[in-house]
């Protein structure tokens, strides 16, 4: 797979804080699609164990067609990068248990968007942006009709 030229430049700056609460975004690799129900219950049924795993708390998070957003705080000994290397990592060996590829092909896209939460920021209201995207997208009319998000808040 081809690195995206400006991958190297999403590294740039990016800092892991203790406490800190970041908006994660990663795009699937070209031609993988998250859009059946196998596929996308593969990638969800790994992201709260990983994150225990990896000293984050995963405060929300939603699965789209071709990406994923994450809502995460990192704990005392958590690192951004490690945290959604992991989530990566276990949720592709998932859906490539599930779609029988014993290749491993990449499910994932290299790199990752992060925001930094700021202090002053409302984090459920990030949260309630991140799990509207289904409805912003048109993918359904009701979040309810939508199965593949969850926050800590319900």
């Amino acid at each position: 797979m081809t690195e995206n030229p400006r991958s190297r430049d999403l590294r740039k700056g990016r800092v892991s804080l203790d406490g800190q609460v970041y908006h994660v975004t990663s795009r699937a690799a070209s031609g993988i699609p998250f859009a059946t129900f196998d596929t996308a219950c593969a990638l969800c049924r790994t992201f709260y164990p990983t994150a225990r795993g990896s000293d984050v708390a995963l405060l929300a998070w939603v699965v789209m067609p071709d990406h994923a957003h994450w809502l995460l705080q990192l704990g005392e000994s958590g690192d951004l990068s490690k945290a959604v290397a992991a989530l990566k990592r276990q949720s592709a060996s998932e859906f490539n248990r599930i779609k029988g590829n014993a290749t491993g092909s990449s499910v994932w896209q290299r790199g990752f968007y992060d925001r930094a939460i700021r202090r002053d920021e409302d984090v459920a209201a990030v949260a309630r942006y991140i799990v509207a995207n289904p409805l912003r997208s048109g993918l359904v009319t009701q979040l309810s009709l939508y199965p593949f998000w969850d926050a800590v808040w319900l």
